[in-house]
């Protein structure tokens, strides 16, 4: 699975209320400001080019732009730290403010249904949206998941 497939498989409507939530003062804060702007050929960023940026980009999405999806996914993930914080703590993963040792081995953290409780306990606490996409990012680029995770209702 492909990070395409995460954003794709969770559909437009997440997308754009992803792209609701992008802080632009967290963008400034870790220096990625300029860098979405230019991916995402920008003039100029603010919250009204992001949201009419959104169908261009879900088409760089449908695409398949690898790349561009990793940088996406950084300006959303850290929008949300605190969320990230959060759901990190309660897994019992062990993190430095929101960030992980690439070369720590974390298997042992995902148990069968952790995607579940991480959804049941923070769900309503943050976006919806950006609690699945990170619980999937999650999934995606620490626990190797092959499936895009959908909540049990």
């Amino acid at each position: 699975m492909q990070l395409t497939d995460v954003f794709l498989r969770l559909g437009q409507d997440n997308f754009d209320q992803l792209l609701r939530h992008i802080s632009l003062g967290r963008l400034k804060t870790y220096q990625l400001f300029e860098r979405v702007k230019t991916r995402l050929h920008l003039n100029k960023l603010n919250s009204e080019t992001l949201r009419r940026a959104g169908p261009r980009t879900w088409a760089r999405l449908e695409a398949r732009e690898e790349e561009f999806a990793s940088d996406l996914a950084q300006a959303i993930l850290v929008s949300h730290l605190e969320m990230i914080r959060a759901v990190l703590d309660h897994l019992e993963i062990p993190h430095e403010d929101g960030f992980f040792s690439k070369d720590a081995d974390l298997s042992k953290h995902f148990q069968e249904g952790w995607q579940q409780r991480a959804w049941d306990k923070f769900r309503g606490a943050y976006p919806d949206a950006a609690l699945l996409f990170y619980i999937n990012h999650l999934g995606w680029e620490v626990a190797q998941s092959q499936e895009v995770f959908a909540p049990a209702a």
